[in-house]
């Protein structure tokens, strides 16, 4: 099982009652062999260009853990699905982003010492 990133952009009236359709693509990733990590839903958002007549789509992000022979039956499902304007399936960096975390932590470490050097300095000149 590998790790892919999957956006979906769904219908844009669908917007307030999501939970049919959501739980529709989440039933075509696990029928697939797959296993929904993460789902992020960033809500109504306007669309850089017209996308099959709408300017505007329901944006949400799933991370979801999925053999590579069920991709290909993923993305034939979805190219079909009523709800579904467009999707992208994308495979992570995973180095990338684990080197990301560590200059994230590495930075927080050095800002912690900028503040306990700049603390010390503050009582040593009281």
């Amino acid at each position: 099982m590998q790790q892919y990133e999957i956006a979906v952009l769904y219908h844009p009236d669908l917007e307030i009652d999501l939970d049919k359709s959501a739980q529709k693509v989440t039933k075509i990733f696990t029928d697939n062999g797959g296993k929904v990590v993460a789902e992020d839903n960033w809500g109504k958002r306007k669309l850089a260009y017209t996308i099959k007549g709408h300017d505007h789509a329901v944006y949400v992000f799933y991370t979801v853990d999925l053999p590579a022979e069920g991709v290909r039956k993923v993305e034939s499902t979805l190219n079909i699905t009523d709800e579904v304007v467009r999707f992208l399936i994308t495979k992570p960096d995973i180095k990338a982003i684990k080197k990301a975390e560590a200059f994230k932590i590495a930075r927080a470490k050095k800002q912690a010492n900028r503040v306990e050097q700049k603390e010390e300095k503050e009582e040593d000149n009281e």
